[in-house]
């Protein structure tokens, strides 16, 4: 049987689309070793310049003017396909793909990221480009940038993203609701006493776990940390800092004298262990962040959610009772003193993440994908 060849297309705009992009990947290599894969940044086929000029606006505009970003992304969910803004953007790169496209001869092509998938999606309806194309959806909603009826195949993460992309035109079939892939590591059963006892924890404390945003303030994060270091209740907390150096250095002093035991860690690998002994995250809104902690079973708090996609993935964790939203650091104080002292609150948004996830997995995703490439290859063996 002829192995696979496979082209996946992410972005550098926020670290979910690349995440989304691995978790397929490490799906494809479990289901079919011998596989071809390569995975591209969107933006190497940009010129440096305007990738470069495009991903300092969208940080700066999240950092410092979210309200701003929050008109521009609502301003724009309802353009059509054929918008004069979507038809320039449909000419990026064109050439450029094509031509790596037409080097590599994939089976497939999936996309994390709109962008990129609406370019390629124009490319099929012109029938110019020939190879099938996946779009995953990397949150709990869809904005219009999502949508091309050129698309062969639509990755959702529930329901109501697959009856948005009804709405839009998208026939049902061609839509698979098996949820926002994230890396087989997280469906593995953890030994939780043996993590916890190597991170020198008390396995009879609850443990908070908090991920801040890249963009987030260090002053704000440390001020959360100090509130669950001074608690009156015992608890222990995992910050995990990313590559924020600012904000692990910002924690020296607080590390050393606090109250409550706080852990510090800088970039990690091993998320899914810390989620699994975790009692409750305490982190943003992004899509592959809030399907990690759902698969763990982790209850999540949200705090002050990104206008637009983050506010509706948090609007999802509402709905299934698994997670709150802190809208204000007043409000996540608040949250936090009352989950301390009512944890049995905790452990029913626990029994709620438990059956978030149920028939959803990256493994559907990619089976999905396995039967995109078989019906193709039928098709061009009897034409």
């Amino acid at each position: 049987m002829k192995h696979s060849r496979i082209l996946i297309f992410s972005a550098g705009f926020g670290n979910g689309h690349y995440r989304a992009a691995e978790a397929v990947i490490e799906e494809i290599l479990i289901k079919e070793p011998e596989a071809t894969i390569n995975h591209l940044d969107f933006g190497d086929f940009l010129s440096k310049r305007f990738n470069s000029m495009a991903k300092n606006l969208y940080m700066e505009m999240i950092k410092h003017t979210p309200k701003l970003w929050g008109k521009f992304y609502y301003k724009t969910s309802q353009f059509q396909p054929d918008s004069i803004a979507q038809r320039f953007l449909n000419q990026l790169g064109r050439k450029e793909f094509l031509r790596y496209i037409q080097s590599f001869a994939p089976d497939l092509i999936v996309c994390t990221y709109p962008t990129v998938s609406s370019i390629l999606a124009q490319l099929r309806i012109e029938q110019i480009l020939h190879i099938p194309l996946i779009t995953i959806i990397t949150d709990y909603t869809v904005h219009s940038h999502w949508v091309h009826p050129g698309v062969d195949g639509y990755v959702a993460a529930c329901d109501e993203v697959k009856e948005t992309l009804i709405a839009w035109g998208i026939k049902p079939e061609k839509i698979f609701t098996t949820g926002i892939p994230i890396s087989p590591k997280f469906n593995l059963d953890k030994d939780k006493e043996t993590i916890i006892k190597k991170l020198g924890l008390n396995p009879k404390l609850p443990i908070f776990l908090l991920m801040g945003g890249a963009y987030e303030e260090a002053k704000g994060i440390k001020r959360i940390c100090e509130s669950l270091a001074n608690s009156h209740v015992s608890v222990q907390t995992i910050i995990v800092c990313g590559k924020n150096k600012q904000l692990f250095h910002a924690l020296d002093e607080l590390v050393e004298h606090s109250r409550n035991p706080i852990l510090r860690m800088a970039y990690v690998h091993n998320v899914e262990d810390l989620m699994s002994i975790a009692s409750l995250l305490i982190t943003k809104a992004g899509g592959l962040t809030v399907t990690e902690a759902l698969s763990k079973n982790l209850p999540l708090l949200i705090y002050r959610a990104l206008p637009g996609q983050e506010e509706a993935n948090a609007d999802f964790v509402q709905r299934l009772g698994a997670g709150n939203l802190a809208n204000s650091e007043q409000d996540l104080h608040q949250l936090i003193e009352y989950y301390l002292t009512n944890p049995q609150e905790i452990t029913r948004m626990r029994e709620k993440a438990a059956i978030a996830l149920t028939g959803r997995s990256t493994g559907g995703t990619v089976n999905a994908m396995f039967k995109l490439i078989l019906s193709t290859r039928k098709k061009r063996m009897i034409s």
